[in-house]
């Protein structure tokens, strides 16, 4: 699809919805909004029934899902994610905003510096180095992300 036909493309709100903690307020912030949500998984959960909300379950590989939102990624798509790689596919697929569930963006600025550091975390765990893991998620990063979520969907609404 060329950058002309993506502008005349509808809003969406795209999440890797497998373990992710604010599927319900995706759905809340999507229908204020009035933008279709879709949530990719690998397995089956229960989400609100609306003509606004989808859910694909995608069966196969360990990466099937990701593939799955990336293919939908459109210069419209805000797209709500922990996984820092599929957050740096989803960047370069043209995403308008990128988001981890605390509300952190994941900016072209910032994606390479987040990879970095997964991947040096990622050999100090199988050096067998005991690192910690990120902190317990809190009504603070729920509010967050809340927040960011709006922010993201108004400013693509004013600037596509």
């Amino acid at each position: 699809m060329n950058p002309i036909d993506q502008d005349i493309l509808p809003i969406r709100l795209l999440v890797d919805a497998d373990a992710c903690p604010v599927r319900e307020e995706c759905v809340k912030v999507a229908l204020r909004h009035g933008v279709k949500v879709t949530f990719v998984s690998n397995s089956f959960f229960r989400i609100e029934s609306d003509p606004l909300v989808e859910r694909e379950i995608v069966p196969g590989k360990f990466d099937a899902a990701d593939d799955r939102v990336v293919e939908h990624v459109t210069r419209r798509s805000v797209v709500v994610t922990a996984d820092i790689l599929l957050a740096e596919r989803c960047l370069a697929a043209g995403a308008s905003a990128v988001l981890g569930p605390t509300g952190k963006p994941f900016t072209a600025d910032s994606i390479g510096m987040a990879v970095a550091t997964r991947s040096i975390m990622a050999d100090l765990r199988a050096g067998g180095a005991q690192v910690g893991g990120p902190a317990p998620f809190s009504k603070a990063d729920r509010s967050r992300f809340l927040s960011a979520l709006d922010l993201a969907l108004v400013r693509l609404e004013r600037h596509g």
